[in-house]
């Protein structure tokens, strides 16, 4: 039986669809899609913060296509590109430190998407 407990990082960030419905447990939400999501208002998303910045690039989410074969590789390469963003990704790590994080995202699948990566990242300290 282990004792160690989860990081405090760990249990701040989760992802989650952006349809899925706005919790008081979420906290700080941001966005982080290239594109905003389809048939989403602002009012419905209650977004703290759109950080298309953060989102992968077009090229890399072309070669991607959502393919569950190519997330592994995806994840490699997305979190060499989020590593040009240290200054933004230390910027969310601060944030954790006073509150729930959740990444949202538009994709449909839930295990294999950016946020779940940018969670991990956060979550790896």
């Amino acid at each position: 039986m282990s004792t160690a407990k989860p990081s405090n990082t760990a249990r701040r960030v989760r992802a989650k669809r952006i349809y899925d419905p706005p919790e008081s447990g979420d906290g700080y939400r941001i966005l982080i899609d290239h594109i905003w999501p389809r048939g989403v208002s602002r009012e419905r998303a209650r977004l703290d913060e759109w950080a298309s910045q953060l989102a992968p690039s077009g090229e890399l989410r072309k070669w991607f296509g959502h393919d569950p074969a190519r997330f592994a590789e995806f994840r490699a390469r997305y979190r060499a590109e989020l590593a040009a963003e240290s200054e933004r990704i230390d910027e969310l790590r601060r944030r954790v430190a006073h509150g729930p994080l959740t990444i949202l995202y538009a994709a449909r699948d839930r295990e294999h998407n950016n946020a779940v990566v940018l969670v991990e990242l956060l979550n790896d300290g």
